[in-house]
C-alpha cells in the first residue's frame, strides 16, 4: 500500500491497522475513533475561542508555539490556563477553566496523561464544546467522559497544524516552505 493510499485509508477507515506504518505494530488499546478531516474542519470553523490548558511561557514548549500561532494567525480568542503563571505572551493567565471570563469553544490540553480525565471533567463543568488533546495525548477515559457529556473530542492532533492545514498556513514557522537545504537556519534575535 502506498503512503498516499495509507493516509487515505486512515481518514476513511480509522482502525489502527490501516493507519500503522509498514513493519510497525499498531498502538495497542486504541479503540476510540475520532472525527474525520471534514468534521475537524467544521469544528474549527464554528469555534470562536480556544483555552490552552497547560500553557507555558517557555518558548521551547509546544504550548508556547501553538499559542504564538493562534494569537498571530487565527481568528480565535485565546485564553491561557496555568495556575503557576501570571502572563504569557502579554496575555493574562487563569488558574483554571472556571476562572475564564468566557466559556471556551475548544479546550486545547497540554497536560500529562493522568491529568486528562480531570481536565475533561473541568471542560464539561464549564460548558465547553470541544476537548482537544494535543499530539501524543491519548486518553480514552477522558474521551468517553467528554463525549458522554456531549462534547466533541479530538485526540493526538495539534490545533495549530490542523488550522494551518485547512487554511493554507503550513508554510508558517518552517512547515512546507518548499526549500530543501542542509544549511543551518539562522534565527533572528
Amino acid at each position: 500500500m502506498s503512503a498516499a493510499d495509507q493516509a487515505a485509508a486512515c481518514e476513511i477507515t480509522p482502525p489502527a491497522e490501516a493507519c500503522a506504518l509498514p513493519g510497525v505494530a499498531a498502538t495497542p488499546g486504541r479503540t476510540w475513533v475520532g472525527p474525520n478531516q471534514g468534521e475537524r474542519f467544521a469544528l474549527l470553523r464554528r469555534s470562536r475561542s480556544v483555552a490552552i490548558v497547560g500553557a507555558s511561557n517557555n518558548p521551547a514548549r509546544a504550548s508556547y508555539f501553538v499559542a504564538t500561532y493562534l494569537l498571530s494567525s487565527s481568528p480565535y480568542d485565546v485564553y491561557f490556563v496555568n495556575p503557576r503563571a501570571d502572563e504569557i505572551l502579554g496575555q493574562p493567565v487563569y488558574a483554571s477553566l472556571a476562572d475564564l471570563p468566557v466559556v471556551p469553544d475548544i479546550v486545547d490540553v497540554f497536560r500529562r496523561h493522568e491529568d486528562l480525565p480531570g481536565v475533561a471533567q473541568e471542560a464539561i463543568d464549564v460548558g465547553a464544546k470541544t476537548l482537544w488533546l494535543q499530539l501524543g495525548s491519548w486518553n480514552e477515559e477522558a474521551a468517553a467522559l467528554a463525549e458522554a457529556a456531549g462534547l466533541s473530542v479530538v485526540m493526538d492532533r495539534c490545533v495549530k497544524i490542523e488550522h494551518a492545514r485547512f487554511h493554507g498556513g503550513l508554510h508558517l514557522a518552517g512547515f512546507d516552505t518548499g526549500v530543501i537545504s542542509s544549511k543551518r537556519q539562522v534565527l533572528a534575535r
